[in-house]
């Protein structure tokens, strides 16, 4: 089982920044893929942003040029820098960590993001 613990959510000004960090604890030896995603009120959850552990990036056309996911691997913690945020960009964002091997998915409690003036 991995255990996945999510940070840095709250309110930011349109255009401002916030970083939010995802810490994965139990068998965190077993992940591959790590990343973010959000659902907006009324929305389904959609992908914003992964990497993998040898680095390689996924992005949502959304978020591309605005936001960066990063990954440090000693510690199985997943980053999520996001810059010149919009309104739109107000939701849960879900922390996820792909088994790599089995390909279960496992998730965060998730943590809210307002964007708003």
């Amino acid at each position: 089982q991995v255990q996945l613990a999510e940070s840095g959510g709250g309110l930011v000004q349109p255009g401002g920044s916030l970083t939010l960090s995802c810490a994965a604890s139990g068998s965190s030896f077993s992940i591959n893929t790590m990343g973010w995603y959000r659902q907006a009120a009324g929305k389904q959850r959609e992908l914003v942003a992964s990497v993998t552990k040898r680095g390689t990036t996924n992005y949502a056309d959304s978020v591309k040029g605005r936001f960066t996911v990063s990954r440090d691997n000693a510690k199985t913690t997943v980053y999520l820098q996001m810059n010149g945020l919009k309104p739109e960009d107000t939701a849960v964002y879900y922390c996820n960590a792909k088994h790599a091997f089995t390909g279960t998915d496992y998730w965060g409690s998730g943590t809210l993001v307002t964007v708003s003036s």
